[in-house]
């Protein structure tokens, strides 16, 4: 076994990476060897720190040392300054509230001391391709608990947690898990739902990314619980790299034994496959999933039944979120308890988010269960840019609520943001400062539904572009009181009648952006100007 005096973590996540942190790498390592440390230094390729606004990110231990925005021309002087004379790169340092680059360590920056991190314990910690790294960090330790346990133990166990789904329905985990055990069936299965379509929304790709290991154990004590011996791992086509990492580690989890036939001697058997999709946002919804799945079209399919009796080829099904998954293993070591003392009663434990937009540190966070937005933006977040104000924050994807200034304080759980008129759904938190237009943001997303609807109900179908005609008709100027009585009469019937949550929710923008922002549309309606002067009779999108 090698041992080194220091090890360089360097952030591989998709934000990263585009900045170039994998040529930060090599030029690390090539640096290194050529200053004679090969032997004492080790580089680390690890998943998403989260600060993805000051990426490329390094990190050194054991100092924990932070650096922020390396380049190829600073990898010289953090190993010849750092490595070799004990000097921090002062300049490379996260800025403080003073605006001077003198935060060290990561544990020091606001953007993490404010988090509590279960889903992502081990995100930027580990060498997500080394199976070892996770196991010397309790992983599968887990596993070899619940299998000492029977299965209705475990569902117990997930119930009394409070574990609620974190794919954006938010229904009970542990309920779910019940449903299929009871049914009967000579074959169950598994699926973990990776399709992550919802713009502005990555988390489940950097966590399989960061710790896929962590996903893996979660679908292996779910599938012992329901009695499932194969699982699948439905992943957008989009995401390489973590479909890349997933092979190898479930690769490396059968090697050891993990996956397969006889897991630890117990005659459970259990093994995953990939499944990968062509990138339809309605996919996201579970029988849609399975639909593809079986080479049908994506769409989705009426209910009862529920795929809990009839799912993946007419077998009792049990889809859940990556996120879901990821904090199974914990719960199961932890205890329920642990995991109620997080979050609010109604909703326990924490939720990550994907915090995009006018915000000063945009990245992945993971943050208790009833946080205030206030708190999310101007403690975690650092903020809004360039010192403007904050206007608007979208909550729940583009299909969530568009909160304003007066609800900065509401709590992020399921149930107050649905109470305020929002959802949590997907995780995605884009942040909007005044100088956005309303009527013209609500336009791109309505141009985003249109565009994903599989078009096989009337209502969303026909809903989706009746909405966009007519938001576009708002923000050219054209538009009377007549037609915002049809927006709201056309938006009940989509919420009635959409077969899935795609047509049901994509009024959601519209209805909140009148209800919060009504001097928008009436500005545009009624005076016929754009307070922000992005819109115009020639505005339109095609």
């Amino acid at each position: 076994m090698e041992f080194f005096r220091s090890h360089i973590l360097v952030c591989s996540g998709a934000n990263c990476s585009l900045k170039g942190s994998r040529g930060v790498r090599t030029a690390l390592v090539e640096e290194i060897r050529s200053q004679g440390l090969d032997r004492e230094v080790k580089v680390i390729e690890t998943g998403c720190f989260g600060l993805c606004e000051e990426g490329p990110v390094v990190v050194v231990y054991p100092e924990a040392v932070h650096y922020c925005r390396v380049t190829l021309e600073d990898t010289k002087e953090i190993v010849s300054e750092h490595l070799r004379k004990g000097r921090v790169v002062k300049r490379l340092l996260y800025k403080g509230d003073a605006g001077t680059r003198s935060v060290q360590t990561w544990q020091q920056i606001d953007f993490y001391s404010r988090q509590k991190r279960v889903v992502l314990r081990n995100c930027g910690l580990i060498d997500p391709d080394n199976i070892d790294e996770y196991i010397a960090r309790h992983g599968y330790e887990a596993l070899g608990k619940t299998i000492g346990m029977r299965p209705e133990e475990v569902i117990q166990e997930i119930k009394d947690s409070g574990l609620r789904g974190r794919g954006g329905a938010g229904f009970p985990t542990g309920l779910k898990w019940d449903f299929t055990n009871r049914a009967s069936g000579d074959q169950k299965y598994l699926i973990c739902n990776a399709d992550e379509g919802e713009p502005g929304t990555f988390k489940d790709r950097l966590i399989l990314e960061g710790d896929p290991h962590s996903v893996i154990e979660g679908m292996a004590i779910a599938a012992y619980a329901i009695g499932a011996s194969q699982g699948y791992i439905y992943f957008r086509g989009e995401y390489k790299l973590s479909i890349d990492r997933l092979t190898q580690a479930i690769n490396q989890a059968r090697t050891y034994g993990l996956l397969g036939r006889d897991i630890f001697g117990s005659g459970f058997d259990f093994d995953i496959e990939i499944r990968v999709g062509a990138g339809a946002y309605v996919c996201g919804e579970e029988t849609a999933l399975i639909n593809s799945m079986e080479g049908k079209r994506g769409e989705p399919r009426y209910k009862p039944p529920y795929p809990a009796s009839v799912g993946l080829w007419g077998k009792p099904t049990c889809v859940n979120n990556v996120e879901t998954l990821a904090n199974v293993p914990a719960i199961i070591l932890e205890g329920a308890d642990w995991f109620r003392s997080i979050g609010t009663e109604a909703c326990a434990g924490t939720k990550v988010f994907t915090l995009t937009g006018n915000i000063n540190n945009a990245g992945l966070i993971e943050v208790p269960m009833g946080i205030t937005l206030r708190e999310i933006i101007y403690d975690i977040g650092g903020g809004i840019p360039n010192g403007r104000a904050f206007k608007m924050a979208q909550t729940g994807g583009t299909s969530g609520g568009c909160l304003p200034e007066a609800l900065l304080d509401v709590p992020m759980d399921i149930d107050s943001l649905a109470a305020a008129g929002s959802a949590l759904g997907s995780g995605a938190l884009m942040i909007m400062d005044d100088s956005h237009c309303i009527i013209d943001v609500v336009r791109c997303f309505q141009q985003f539904f249109r565009h994903e609807s599989c078009g096989q109900c009337t209502p969303c179908r026909e809903g989706t572009w009746r909405l966009y005609e007519l938001i576009d008709k708002i923000a050219r100027m054209e538009a009377t009181q007549d037609d915002v009585d049809l927006i709201r009469r056309l938006a009940r019937t989509m919420e009635d009648a959409s077969l899935c949550a795609l047509g049901q929710t994509a009024p959601f923008p519209i209805l909140t952006t009148m209800r919060f922002f009504p001097e928008e549309y009436e500005a545009h309606i009624v005076h016929g100007e754009c307070p922000a002067g992005i819109c115009s009779a020639a505005s339109r999108i095609a």
